[in-house]
């Protein structure tokens, strides 16, 4: 049994992979999303991470698919108590931005979705600066008095915000975010590493990086001269034609083929390792693609394994 991982300074314990909710009602029907959350689960998973807006992108879509789709999932599995529920406020359509009536407004809209009365893990899913952290710490610590989020977290913030928000809470003895997610993986390292890393530290946050796969180049499906189907293709496709990239899949190839294992699980494995992460963030459309990512529970690096790759992707 994996040992689950403490979030930060919550009373939350976490798988140490979140599987990502971006891809139910996207590229991953009902049908299909109930069957990867069924696995991720038998296989000891806990720490599914969604957000309003999943996925108003799509055509004939309003935002609040993900969220719907995992709601009748609980509903039907009767599991509410054994899951973390991590979702996001400010991008969905009609409940944009991080004034407090938009907050608490979007919030209770997420619990009508998810059929439960509270969150376990909120998240500020993009940083609204005209806004004042006042505000927005204010209307989450009055959430999490109302019993209706267990956790707070930001994600997509500047230093300076997340320092002025974690500052605030401490002055007022408000509920402080006990999480960052950033985007964070093997060929994007640069925004996370620096300020924002040393700022977890300092304040025991937990990291959970979105992004891990990096869109699902680490994988090592995408190959000079391969084509694949999925929406993220050219995404993916581009850390191609980087310096970068070669030399990361090709450190990814070395050791995944002398671990016996996939270069997906190095890539999440390397992520564990580093300072603050506790749970990267993957999903998968069909239970076939959940193994590799599953994986990673039982992969521990050796120093030369994470030096090779962290050379590889400097």
């Amino acid at each position: 049994m994996t040992s689950l991982r403490k979030l930060g300074t919550s009373d939350l314990e976490v798988f140490p992979l979140a599987l990502g909710g971006n891809v139910f009602g996207w590229t991953a029907d009902e049908k299909d999303s109930f069957a990867v959350l069924d696995a991720y689960t038998a296989a000891g998973g806990n720490f599914i991470d969604t957000a309003d807006s999943y996925s108003a992108w799509v055509e004939g879509n309003e935002g609040g698919e993900s969220e719907t789709i995992i709601g009748k999932w609980l509903a039907a599995r009767g599991n509410r108590a054994d899951v973390v529920i991590a979702t996001k406020v400010s991008q969905h359509p009609r409940y944009r931005g991080l004034t407090a009536a938009n907050i608490k407004a979007a919030a209770d809209a997420s619990l009508t979705r998810l059929g439960t009365d509270y969150i376990d893990l909120y998240y500020t899913h993009f940083d609204q600066p005209e806004v004042p952290v006042e505000e927005i710490i204010t209307a989450l610590d009055d959430l999490v008095k109302a019993g209706k989020v267990r956790a707070t977290a930001a994600s997509n913030i500047t230093p300076e915000r997340l320092k002025a928000s974690l500052d605030f809470s401490a002055t007022e003895g408000l509920a402080r975010y006990v999480a960052l997610q950033p985007h964070y993986n093997l060929v994007s390292r640069d925004t996370y590493e620096g300020p924002l890393q040393t700022l977890a530290a300092d304040y025991g946050l937990a990291a959970v990086p979105y992004y891990a796969l990096a869109k699902g180049f680490l994988t090592g499906k995408y190959r000079p001269g391969t084509t694949i189907d999925s929406p993220r293709a050219a995404g993916a496709g581009a850390y191609l034609e980087t310096p970068r990239g070669t030399r990361v899949l090709t450190a990814l190839d070395n050791i995944a083929k002398s671990r016996n294992t996939d270069p997906a699980t190095v890539a999440l494995a390397w992520l564990l390792t580093q300072p603050t992460i506790t749970a990267p963030i993957a999903s998968a459309r069909t239970a076939d693609q959940l193994p590799p990512l599953l994986a990673v529970a039982d992969l521990t690096l050796t120093p030369e394994d994470v030096t090779h790759l962290t050379e590889a992707s400097a």
